[in-house]
């Protein structure tokens, strides 16, 4: 295999394991220790988050000193022995403890994508984010799918052990890339190169990463305030409980993905407006309006038009991090973008909890859609189409 071919691998078992429990921690918290309250779990998917936010930078100070494969190696037998730990855990608070601690740890395979970025030409980014994102759905299809079935067959300890033998799998396949002398060293032999300060950003590329990182919040408040109760707000609609099934319908966002991704490998222009970002951001708005309906075909509907959305908006996002950076920058300005998104995770999950306390699932979804609709206008008001953002891409309205 490939360096790229690996890494691509070990990406799938990051989301795969990262995504066997996203779409039931209801159930799981119920089933395991009997909590059935909505606040408690947005508060864990918001602590899940800030885990993830302040960790991400700190890896990606230490990745400057130790090699990306062979930092993961001892990050990722850490995360996987924390999460056997926090299947035999007696109470709620230790599987907090545990698990958080667990995902403080793993958040250091994110740095996989920078990494991989950097050994890529430029003009190669936008494939090989193409290619990421294939891998991200593909992985949170069949996470979630796996998830449901060993959650209603096996039950929630057996999810734990999937979990860690997905963080087991990164840690070989990074022993593999090592030991058959795949890896590609990017750090300098030089210890003093090491220590040096990472150039400063120009006062451009500084403005556009901050505008980045504000819609980047915004997009993933709006995209994933609806995600902790889903399962549970189509469970109860459609009167079916079977959670293999809920899994799959909780998965359509990353199937439609793979479909967009097809049309457009095969189409030898993409048309402008397929990527047109104030139209994306308007369908993932009906998208998710259509989901608060009562109608499950609309409810389906809506998870297709969500979905399309969600893949056209992050790959355009990501590309124009990756346009404004520069190779030696990459770990550090992804964590920065990476800080704001869990941030908008974060506030999600908080703010998940106690609106479908107070006002429900199906309202919930309503302020998400509105919340889409703010994103649109921020992003074609407030920035503005100009020259400098149409020659370069940097914004997400370049297409």
């Amino acid at each position: 295999m490939t360096l790229r071919t690996t890494i691509l691998i070990m990406s799938a078992f990051g989301v795969i394991s990262d995504s066997i429990l996203i779409a039931f921690y209801p159930q799981f918290f119920q089933a395991r220790y009997g909590l059935t309250s909505s606040v408690h779990v947005g508060a864990y998917i918001a602590a899940i988050s800030i885990a993830v936010m302040c960790m991400l930078p700190v890896w990606a100070r230490v990745n400057r000193h130790v090699e990306t494969m062979h930092l993961l190696v001892y990050t990722q037998f850490v995360a996987a022995s924390l999460c056997v730990a926090a299947a035999w855990a007696p109470n709620v608070e230790s599987y907090w403890a545990l698990t958080l601690l667990m995902f403080m740890t793993k958040a250091s395979y994110l740095l996989m994508f920078p990494y991989l970025m950097r050994l890529e030409k430029p003009e190669n980014h936008s494939i090989t984010m193409g290619l990421l994102s294939v891998v991200i759905h593909i992985g949170a299809i069949f996470g979630a799918a796996v998830g449901g079935l060993a959650l209603q067959e096996y039950g929630p300890r057996f999810c734990l052990w999937l979990m860690a033998a997905g963080d087991f799998a990164q840690m070989a396949l990074c022993i593999y890339l090592i030991r058959r002398g795949k890896v590609v060293r990017v750090l300098s032999a030089s210890l003093a190169d090491r220590k040096a300060v990472l150039p400063k950003r120009t006062a451009g590329s500084l403005s556009v990463l901050l505008k980045l990182c504000l819609l980047m919040l915004l997009f993933d408040f709006s995209a994933y305030l609806v995600r902790p109760f889903f399962s549970v707000y189509w469970e109860a609609t459609s009167g079916i409980h079977q959670q293999m099934l809920t899994g799959v319908v909780f998965a359509i966002p990353g199937m439609v993905a793979l479909v967009a991704l097809l049309i457009k490998h095969r189409m030898k222009r993409t048309p402008r407006l397929m990527e047109h970002t104030l139209g994306n951001l308007l369908l993932g708005a009906v998208g998710l309006a259509l989901q608060a309906t009562p109608s499950l075909p609309l409810i389906i509907i809506g998870r297709c038009l969500y979905g399309w959305a969600m893949y056209q908006v992050i790959i355009k996002l990501e590309v124009t991090l990756f346009k404004v950076s520069t190779p030696d920058a990459y770990a550090r300005d992804f964590s920065v973008t990476n800080f704001f998104q869990n941030l908008g995770v974060l506030l999600s999950s908080f703010s998940a909890g106690f609106l479908v306390s107070l006002v429900g699932i199906p309202t919930t979804f309503l302020i998400a859609a509105c919340g889409m609709l703010l994103v649109a206008a921020i992003d074609r008001g407030f920035f503005g189409v100009d020259r400098r953002h149409a020659e370069t891409g940097e914004l997400s309205h370049a297409s």
